[in-house]
């Protein structure tokens, strides 16, 4: 009998020390993930200076900027927190004190952390919107960052990101998803279409606009990425509700966060004050390309 006791302690003692020696693995591996140095070539992007430039970024920075940032681009605290897992700020974009601003050197240190998801010094960064960013044509990155050099100071001091050790180990185990510099294409010239109200552009203001990390790759909905939160996003293909919304609607709709049948949508999980911001040929476009999708049936798990 003590020999039988013996050998279950080997294996439990074995099978421990297999578990702690997995999980420094996935620790140094998380770690090296959030700390690898990222080299891209310029992407040659002109950042203007003329007024209908900048008017243009700080359009396109209000629809899908300030919902992190906050209206005044000041940054915002405890953009996600979570106490296993740690805590993200979202920084103050403004060349304030504390702002990202006053920091960058060049304009090539926007393009970096916009379209390829790292710092000025090739450090990946937490910014889910990078998935998005990365579909921005030269024009309109090149007028975002013009506005952002230009946009009021504000001064407001964020933290740096601090991820626990369990999020590093669980990072390293491939179960938080991949981070943004690992995400995107890193296409130096991403196409887009003109402007206005066409099937093409509003595909172009979905992407840009990352609506698959909530509504799914196929717009279908489904579960939300956050695992606590319980609500499903909705189907936006024909498919779902919209198929019954008229193009007045949808414009009502995101101007007023009100359905059709007078439900008052809340701003938690839906940022329709941003999209809201579009002007109504952009809404009309981005209608238009929901419309166009393939018909789908609701995502629900």
């Amino acid at each position: 009998m003590k020999k039988v006791f013996k050998w279950i302690g080997i294996v439990l003692g074995s099978l421990v020390g297999l578990i702690l020696v997995l999980i420094a693995a996935f620790y140094i591996l998380g770690s090296s993930r959030l700390n690898k140095t990222y080299t891209f070539p310029s992407d040659h992007v002109v950042v203007p200076n003329d007024a209908d430039s900048i008017a243009r970024g700080e359009h396109l920075t209000a629809m899908f900027c300030t919902g992190c940032h906050g209206e005044d681009l000041g940054g915002t605290e405890n953009w996600f927190t979570d106490e296993a897992l740690g805590r993200v700020d979202a920084p103050n974009l403004t060349s304030g004190q504390g702002g990202e601003g006053a920091e960058f050197e060049s304009d090539e240190d926007w393009v970096r952390v916009l379209r390829h998801g790292v710092d000025p010094e090739g450090k990946p960064i937490f910014m889910p919107a990078v998935v998005g960013y990365s579909h921005l044509s030269n024009e309109d990155l090149g007028a975002i960052i013009a506005y952002l050099k230009t946009a009021p100071p504000v001064d407001h001091e964020t933290e740096e990101r601090n991820f626990t050790t369990l999020a590093k180990i669980l990072v390293g185990a491939g179960q938080l998803g991949k981070l943004p510099v690992e995400a995107v294409s890193h296409n130096p010239n991403p196409p887009a279409p003109a402007a206005g109200a066409t099937v093409e552009y509003g595909q172009y203001l979905v992407n840009v606009g990352d609506c698959s990390s909530c509504h799914g790759n196929e717009l279908a909905g489904g579960p939300h990425p956050d695992p606590s939160v319980t609500i499903l996003a909705p189907n936006l293909t024909p498919g779902g509700e919209l198929v019954e919304w008229t193009e007045e609607d949808f414009l009502s709709f995101m101007r007023t966060g009100i359905e059709p049948d007078g439900e008052q949508m809340g701003t938690e999980y839906m940022p329709w004050k941003e999209i809201g911001l579009a002007s109504d040929d952009e809404l009309k476009a981005i209608f238009m390309y929901l419309q166009s999708l393939p018909k789908m049936e609701q995502v629900a798990k």
